[in-house]
């Protein structure tokens, strides 16, 4: 069942676009191209009738995996309300186009700003963005009618607005689950260098394995650098590896991004490296759940205390039997919007 365009206008649900009001909104998919990936093409675009600026994500014909995430994303974003992600003003399946239109974030991703851009974000900035993404991935964990697994918590997928408040976005592998299970197994999916130990070995996706991708955010945000750098020394090519040496040897300040010139509070930073750690436990038993780690960032709990060594992974064969994949096709897709 679809949305009319009035419960769009109170904000109650994204809204159905034409075709030919996106190509209006994308000056004919001619306009300003943000990036560009194997899924399709991203545009700025200008809505005359909300006068704001959006994100039109058009998907490729070519790309299977873009057409399935697209349903995905509608379906599972269309029930979300929060400040902290990004969101979904509308969509359109039309003449074998799919796009989607999500509001503008004007600062765009926080991996642009860590690894590639040169402007510094200072380390007051840098907190807010992890309270930001805390509270989504909170929200998204325990404060809905289901749990929705994320999946792809990367720092490609926070993104920034005019203010540098942080928001999720990219729900195309999200999977909603019952509160009581929290955990499913399907195909391999998500980011390497993201991805939990046991994601890659099982299948296994979980609320531990979003909380041990929040944790790699949250050392990328205080190292200044990304989760995997093969041309790096051994030593330091995982930072994982890197960061809980540095901890076992109590030389924790040794990892901070030296482009902050030693302007952060130490015991913050110290606090965010150990949170990061202990989210990144190879054990997902052994990590915290998203509220355990934003109480002890809050300095409402204490420290965990982690062994001086990082523990090593222990890996299960997968069981193929309980992965479902499935090819998409646009005559099949059906998309049914949540009320």
């Amino acid at each position: 069942m679809f949305f009319h365009d009035s419960d769009f206008r109170h904000g109650v649900a994204p809204r159905k676009f034409s075709l030919e009001e996106l190509a209006k909104v994308t000056n004919m998919f001619k306009g300003e191209k943000l990036g560009e990936g194997g899924f399709g093409a991203v545009y700025r675009g200008y809505l005359r009738d909300l006068d704001t600026h959006v994100t039109v994500k058009r998907i490729s014909k070519a790309s299977k995996q873009g057409i399935k995430e697209y349903a995905s994303e509608v379906k599972i974003i269309s029930r979300l309300r929060h400040k902290n992600l990004v969101k979904l003003i509308g969509w359109c399946h039309e003449k074998r186009e799919l796009l989607l239109v999500y509001e503008f974030m004007a600062n765009g991703s926080l991996d642009f700003h860590l690894f590639k851009g040169k402007s510094l974000l200072n380390w007051e900035v840098r907190c807010k963005i992890v309270q930001d993404l805390a509270s989504a991935l909170l929200y998204l964990h325990e404060e809905g009618d289901h749990c929705v697994l994320h999946r792809d918590i990367k720092a490609s997928n926070i993104m920034l607005d005019s203010n540098f408040n942080a928001k999720l976005e990219d729900f195309g592998l999200a999977r909603l689950v019952d509160h009581a299970k929290g955990s499913q197994t399907t195909r391999l999916a998500g980011t390497i260098g993201y991805m939990a130990p046991e994601c890659i070995s099982s299948g296994k996706v979980s609320k531990e394995s979003d909380v041990y991708s929040f944790g790699i955010v949250a050392l990328e945000i205080a190292c200044g650098r990304r989760s995997i750098k093969p041309e790096y020394e051994e030593s330091k090519a995982s930072l994982v590896a890197w960061v809980w040496d540095s901890y076992g040897n109590q030389r924790l300040l040794d990892v901070a991004d030296q482009k902050l010139c030693m302007e952060f509070d130490y015991k913050q930073i110290e606090c965010l490296l150990i949170v990061g750690l202990w989210c990144v436990h190879p054990d997902p038993s052994s990590r915290p759940s998203i509220r355990q780690a934003i109480q002890v960032l809050n300095f409402e709990a204490p420290l965990p205390e982690l062994p001086s060594s990082r523990p090593i992974p222990t890996y299960h064969a997968p069981n193929t039997s309980e992965v479902r994949p499935s090819e998409p096709c646009f005559s099949c897709l059906t998309i049914t919007i949540p009320r």
